[in-house]
């Protein structure tokens, strides 16, 4: 089974367990399209590689320089084993780019087998600083991602000053026709420290969904990165401990 391509509104879930709770849910909307539609894809108001208010660009991802996607990711894929996979059935979920700005601090490449299974997720990381990293979440064993699973990923790469480099992540994700969501929980030393989640609700990728959308969140980009950036500076007002960036690792994806 192929899911469908779509452009919809989503819930993003932040909540902070330590050293004092802070939680906060807020809407965004992303676009999950299939690479073996990226062709075919578009109408007057989103366009891949075209000049439009919503705009997905293949060098904004991947290799970063406008090259095609897919070598890139059979090369993940090959590296890490997982290469039997191919890329014929993968799905790429993002913010687009909104009136020609964006900023993804995690992209889902989700990997799906000829029997439509989820076999494997590249989680594409991006911080304000301007590095990247990737995280590929796969059983070890190759088996199906089901609903219910949690794949641990220890954590290389700064995203936050408010939290360490050390420790893992725990993925879960979900991928149905109607709904996507991926949820990841990093843990500490001390045990459970962040709970995120952005969960979507899949509408049709045509004119008057596009149109919705960009009336409701017309700059949406700019309300990204401010978010971010209140609530870094919240933790910072209330004492939270404060971690200077370190050089990003050398590897570029890690398992």
């Amino acid at each position: 089974m192929r899911i469908e391509g779509g452009l919809g509104s989503a819930k993003v879930m932040h909540r902070r367990l330590r050293p004092r709770e802070n939680a906060f849910v807020y809407p965004a909307f992303y676009v999950a399209l299939p690479l073996d539609r990226i062709d075919r894809a578009g109408n007057a108001l989103f366009g891949v590689d075209r000049l439009r208010p919503l705009a997905l660009l293949t060098r904004d991802h991947g290799p970063r320089d406008g090259s095609p996607w897919r070598p890139w990711l059979q090369d993940i894929l090959d590296r890490f084993g997982l290469g039997d996979l191919g890329t014929g059935n993968v799905l790429l979920m993002t913010h687009p780019r909104v009136f020609g700005h964006v900023f993804n601090p995690v992209s889902f490449w989700f990997v799906r087998d000829d029997d439509g299974r989820l076999r494997a997720v590249l989680a594409e990381v991006n911080n304000t600083f301007g590095d990247r990293h990737n995280y590929l979440v796969a059983h070890d064993d190759g088996r199906p991602i089901q609903a219910h699973d949690r794949i641990q990923a220890r954590k290389v790469f700064h995203v936050s000053p408010f939290c360490a480099v050390d420790g893992h992540y725990l993925f879960r994700f979900r991928v149905e026709d109607g709904v996507i969501s991926a949820a990841i929980d990093y843990h500490d030393a001390a045990g459970p420290l962040l709970l995120t989640a952005v969960t979507l609700t899949r509408r049709p990728l045509d004119l008057a969904n596009a149109a919705r959308l960009l009336a409701s969140m017309p700059v949406m980009t700019l309300q990204v990165v401010a978010r971010i950036h209140w609530q870094a500076l919240r933790l910072w007002l209330r004492g939270t401990r404060f971690h200077r960036r370190p050089a990003p690792p050398m590897e570029e994806t890690t398992r």
